[in-house]
């Protein structure tokens, strides 16, 4: 009798650490595996067509049309990790939760 061993997970092309930080140090912290799609991010589907556009460079995301309340309560957004072999390192302070999900086009939305 043979035996198969089942054939080895695929490695993900990308994986990013994202978190975001709120003027009160509350930290929210989601993993995100893109090619193929995985991890905690509740919307890694569209989180990883989004940076699949850009290659992986968040800052070319170009964001989307959406109103977001104009009340400033900033909040820190953070990428660590890795996108088809090119380190990835991102800081970026926005306004409020609303305008760090609206302008990364989903990345840290959650």
């Amino acid at each position: 009798m043979l035996a198969l061993a089942a054939p080895p997970a695929q490695t993900p092309a990308a994986s990013l650490m994202l978190s975001l930080q709120d003027g009160a140090g509350r930290v929210v912290t989601v993993s995100l595996d893109c090619h193929p799609a995985g991890g905690s991010h509740p919307g890694k589907t569209k989180a990883c067509a989004t940076l699949t556009t850009v290659d992986g460079d968040i800052e070319r995301i170009p964001g989307e049309a959406t109103v977001c309340p104009m009340i400033y309560s900033p909040t820190t957004a953070t990428a660590k990790g890795h996108w088809r072999g090119k380190p990835v390192v991102y800081t970026h302070t926005f306004g409020n939760k609303c305008a760090a999900a609206a302008e990364s086009g989903g990345v840290f939305e959650f």
